[in-house]
């Protein structure tokens, strides 16, 4: 390293982080080459000395194995600067009534589960509970190495077709949700928030979701005057709580609308926003009159709804990040 390679102790730090990031991913690739060879070798014997156990348990673990080196191809694929972060993703209701919020509450229980099986924590930051059944609205944090690359790829409009419950004539129904998802911005450098641009009001969390919100004036609602964009919080146990996770949420969304104007200016195009209804769907869940779930996008057709609606996402992110690095 040069003499004056820590005059910039910020840029010395990131380029560290990317080394050491580098080197973590050979020890890794390494890792499962020799496991991959290993089990060749175990695999060889099995077939030489005809021993149907040792096969059997080596085939189970070439399995396991696939999975780690599919999840190495992942890191691999990911491009964008913030993709190792933290997630922080915002559920709406849009078109159906009860029954997209109740689609809101559905698509919150599949992306919980997937953290689960993905090994990430969740947390809610906002929650607001539906008029009769579901959410309108609910945004949360998923905490762990990739979350953002990985659930950029669901940010967009979802469909469900489904026999409705709430409808006593068994009519076949249609709703819409929308998905957006931004990283955790952790360096203050990233965005530069005036305070005095900032109206800040306190409220009673309110809605009947009982263990999700709490019941006193500790809610905080911040307005950024010079865009509008308005975040709120109402699920931490102080006000200071709820202010820090709102602000994070604010940053999220300052930076984003950030990089969206310098993409615009390169592109002399404006950002395009899809409406939260028919025709804008990136995924169609249908139900009823058969069981699909299709990615308009990739073309990815799963029959196993039940699967999907359980958290099973790596096909669709496996398959849009691909589609994103084009190959």
């Amino acid at each position: 390293m040069g003499e004056n390679f820590w005059n910039d102790n910020q840029e010395a730090g990131r380029i560290l982080k990317r080394v050491s990031e580098l080197e973590e991913g050979i020890n890794r690739y390494e890792g499962l080459l020799e496991s991959a060879n290993y089990m060749k070798d175990l695999l060889e014997m099995a077939a030489l000395e005809e021993d149907q156990g040792l096969y059997k348990d080596t085939v189970r673990e070439v399995a396991e194995l696939q999975k780690k080196f599919r999840d190495f191809e992942l890191v691999v694929l990911f491009s964008g600067p913030h993709d190792d972060r933290n997630a922080i993703l915002s559920l709406h209701a849009g078109a159906g009534g009860t029954e997209a919020q109740d689609w809101v509450q559905m698509l919150f229980r599949m992306y919980s589960r997937w953290a689960d099986d993905s090994n990430y924590e969740t947390e809610i930051l906002d929650y607001l509970d539906g008029d009769e059944a579901g959410i309108k609205s609910v945004t949360f944090m998923v905490k762990g190495r990739y979350a953002f690359g990985k659930m950029k790829c669901e940010e967009g409009v979802h469909r469900l077709i489904r026999i409705s419950p709430f409808d006593s004539s068994g009519r076949r129904h249609t709703s819409f949700a929308s998905v957006s998802v931004l990283p955790e911005i952790l360096e203050n450098v990233e965005v530069s928030i005036n305070p005095e641009e900032l109206r800040i009001d306190t409220y009673r969390s309110g809605g009947a979701g009982g263990q999700h919100v709490n019941k006193t004036d500790s809610a905080v609602r911040i307005t950024h005057l010079p865009t509008g964009i308005v975040v709120q919080c109402q699920n931490e146990r102080s006000q200071h709580a709820n202010r820090l996770s709102a602000m994070k949420i604010l940053s999220a969304r300052l930076y984003e609308v950030k990089e969206r104007e310098m993409q615009n200016q390169m592109e002399g195009l404006k950002g395009d926003l899809k409406d939260i209804a028919w025709g804008s769907q990136i995924r169609t869940y249908t139900m009823n009159p058969f069981s699909l779930v299709k990615d308009h996008r990739t073309n990815l057709e799963v029959g196993n709804v039940g699967a999907v609606m359980d958290g099973d996402l790596d096909d669709f992110i496996y398959a849009y990040l691909h589609l994103k690095a084009g190959s």
